[in-house]
C-alpha cells in the first residue's frame, strides 16, 4: 500500500483541526471497535455523526441512516465497514463534499481512496484514530 494514504501531516492535521466525523457503521455496540473509537475521539472534543441504516443514536448523538441525509458539513468520514463496501462509503463522502475520509486498520482500497484524492479529499487508509491520536499525543 502506498504511504499516500499514512501522510503525517495529514493524520495530525486531521485529528487536531477537524470538528465533526462522521462514523459510518457506527451503531450502539459497545463490542464494536467503531464504538470505540467513536467515544475516544468524541472524549477529545470531536462532534460524533453516527450513520448506520437503522439511524440510532449512539453515544448521546443522533443517528442518520445514510451521509445524505446528515445536516452540516462534515469533516472526516469513518468508513467502519467491511473494505468491500469502502468504495461505495468514499464515493457518497465525495458526494456530500466531505473534507477527508479515513479507512481504519484492514480497510483497504486503494482505487476508492484515489477517487477521494482526485476529487480533493484528504485520505487515511489502513490506520487506527486511536493509535495515531498516542503516537501524536494529540490533545
Amino acid at each position: 500500500m502506498s504511504n499516500a494514504f499514512a501522510d503525517e501531516n495529514v493524520i495530525r492535521r486531521l485529528l487536531s483541526e477537524t470538528r465533526t466525523w462522521a462514523f459510518v457503521g457506527l451503531s450502539d455496540n459497545p463490542e464494536r471497535t467503531a464504538y470505540d473509537q467513536a467515544g475516544l475521539l468524541k472524549a477529545r472534543g470531536k462532534r460524533i455523526v453516527p450513520v448506520h441504516p437503522a439511524a440510532e443514536s449512539v453515544l448521546g448523538e443522533p443517528g442518520y441512516a445514510s451521509l445524505a441525509e446528515v445536516p452540516g458539513e462534515v469533516d472526516v468520514v469513518a468508513v467502519y465497514r467491511r473494505a468491500e463496501h469502502a468504495g461505495q462509503v468514499v464515493d457518497e463522502a465525495i458526494a456530500i463534499g466531505a473534507g477527508a475520509v479515513w479507512l481504519p486498520l484492514g480497510v483497504v482500497d486503494e482505487a476508492a481512496a484515489r477517487r477521494a484524492l482526485d476529487a480533493g479529499l484528504d485520505v487515511v487508509m489502513d490506520r487506527c484514530p486511536g493509535v495515531e491520536w498516542a503516537l501524536r499525543r494529540t490533545a
